[in-house]
């Protein structure tokens, strides 16, 4: 099944089963492509929130007006940070922001519960990182794309170009099908597979 991916001045479409990476420098306005891509042509979603508790998720879908009807969210912080946790058959939690198999556990069950087009969104692997290792992160990263492409999914996964040196980038970008240039102007580069 494919997928609708628009981003600045590309639309095109992708086939289910791959990831989008999509790197940023560390205060680039993320929020537009995040939202564009979690709204267009999907069933379900499910935000994968490591920068901001689902009650912030909650507010940026409402302001770029994403059908939050579609949408569950994994809050990474709320236990960290002490906050009280929302109960929501919407809301989902893990024990702490490095408990990647959590996380890794939360997306497989949000797809295999859900027909349809589905969509991911990881919040982001540079934050992951902060709290778990690298290595970890990458290799979650590698258990999440398979999920994706075992359910005919597609996900956006969030890094970071300053955080992380340049073999680290490089990595993380050999793995995917596309990748999102986000640079410190604003513009906006896509990288797609060849044909």
């Amino acid at each position: 099944m494919d997928y609708t991916l628009a981003v600045a001045d590309t639309e095109t479409t992708i086939p289910g089963g791959i990831g989008v990476l999509l790197v940023h420098p560390s205060i680039g306005e993320t929020d537009r492509i995040d939202t564009d891509f979690l709204k267009a042509d999907t069933d379900n979603f499910l935000v994968v929130s490591t920068r901001t508790t689902a009650r912030e998720v909650e507010q940026k879908l409402e302001h770029y007006d994403v059908d939050e009807s579609r949408a569950e969210i994994l809050d990474t912080i709320s236990v960290e940070r002490g906050y009280s946790r929302r109960s929501s058959d919407h809301f989902h939690y893990v024990s702490a922001p490095d408990d990647l198999e959590g996380v890794v556990d939360r997306v497989e069950s949000f797809l295999a519960s859900h027909a349809g087009k589905r969509r991911i969104s990881v919040d982001s692997l540079t934050e992951l990182a902060y709290y778990a290792d690298i290595d970890g992160v990458y290799d979650a990263t590698e258990e999440m794309l398979d999920l994706l492409a075992e359910h005919d999914a597609v996900g956006l996964f969030h890094l970071s170009r300053e955080v992380h040196d340049d073999d680290e980038i490089a990595r993380f970008r050999e793995r995917f099908n596309v990748v999102i240039d986000l640079r410190d102007d604003g513009s906006v580069s896509v990288e797609l597979p060849e044909a």
